[in-house]
C-alpha cells in the first residue's frame, strides 16, 4: 500500500494542485490530508472543492474548526492568522462549510503492517498540540497509547519523521505554508507493506509569486506573501532543517 500524506494546505490551491500532481506521478493508492484546508491563503473554496472532488481522506484542522465552528473558539485574538480567519468567514461558501463540518477530528486506517492513526494535532482537539519530545522512550509510548504502527500529524508546518523500533511518527510539513526554510509544498509518501515500512519526505515547487500576488490582491497580510516565497516567516530562523537532510527512511 502506497500512501500520500499531506497537511496544512491553508487555502493555497496552486500548491495543492502541484503536490497532488506529484503524488499522482508516484501512483499512490490513497491520499490522506491532516487538516487546515483554510486559513492564511486566498483560495478556501477552491481548496475544499478539490479535496472533496478527489475524495481525499481528511481530518479537521484548527483553522477549519475556527471557520466551521466559530462558537468553539470564540476568543478574539489579533494575530495575522486571526485576521485571515475573519476574512475567510466572509468569503467561504455554505457548501464548503458543510464539508468542513463533516470532517472527523481523528481517524484510523488499516495498513498491511497494522494500523495508521492520523489527526491534525491532537486526537481529541485540532486546536491542541501533541507534545513530541526528542526522546525515543516518550515517542514509543505515544505510538503505544495511540495503538498504531504509524502516527501522522501536522500543525507545525515543519516536516519531521521519527523512525522507532515499533513504528513511525510522521509530520509531512505544510502544503500551503512550509516553514522549514525552503519554499515549496511538503508531502510524505509511506510505502506500507506487511514486512516493511519506508517513508519518503518530499517537497515540490509551485508558482510562489502567483500565490503571493493573490494574497496581496485580496488585501491579506503581506507577511504571508513573504513567507510563501521564503519558506519561513520573515526574520525568523529556519526550523527543522535537520529533518529533511535524509529524504528516505525505512524499516524491515
Amino acid at each position: 500500500m502506497l500512501l500520500g500524506i499531506i497537511s496544512d494546505v491553508h487555502a493555497n490551491i496552486i500548491a495543492l494542485e502541484a503536490v497532488l500532481a506529484k503524488l499522482e506521478e508516484h501512483q499512490v493508492d490513497q491520499i490522506i490530508c491532516l487538516g487546515d484546508l483554510v486559513g492564511y491563503g486566498p483560495f478556501p473554496n477552491e481548496v475544499v472543492e478539490l479535496i472533496r472532488r478527489k475524495r481525499i481522506l481528511c481530518t479537521l484542522g484548527g483553522a477549519d474548526e475556527r471557520v466551521a465552528f466559530p462558537f468553539i473558539n470564540a476568543d478574539h485574538r489579533r494575530g495575522v492568522a486571526d485576521k485571515i480567519i475573519e476574512w475567510t468567514k466572509t468569503v467561504i461558501s455554505e457548501r464548503s462549510l458543510e464539508f468542513l463540518r463533516t470532517l472527523p477530528v481523528q481517524a484510523r486506517l488499516k495498513i498491511p503492517s497494522g494500523r495508521l492513526r492520523y489527526f491534525h494535532s491532537n486526537m481529541n482537539s485540532p486546536s491542541e498540540s501533541l507534545k513530541i519530545e526528542d526522546n525515543m522512550a516518550q515517542q514509543m509510548k505515544i505510538l503505544e497509547e495511540h495503538r498504531c504502527q504509524i502516527l501522522a500529524l501536522g500543525k507545525t508546518h515543519v516536516p519531521m519523521v521519527r523512525e522507532l523500533p515499533t513504528g513511525f511518527i510522521i509530520n509531512p510539513g505544510s502544503v500551503g505554508l512550509s516553514l522549514n526554510g525552503e519554499p515549496g509544498a511538503d508531502y510524505s509518501i509511506v510505502d506500507a507493506r506487511a514486512d516493511k515500512i519506508s517513508v519518503h519526505m518530499g517537497k515540490v515547487e509551485y508558482d510562489f509569486s502567483g500565490v503571493a500576488f493573490e494574497v496581496i490582491a485580496w488585501d491579506l497580510p503581506e507577511v504571508v506573501a513573504e513567507a510563501v516565497q521564503l519558506g519561513r516567516m520573515p526574520n525568523a530562523t529556519p526550523k527543522g532543517l535537520e529533518n529533511i537532510k535524509i529524504q528516505k527512511f525505512g524499516r524491515t
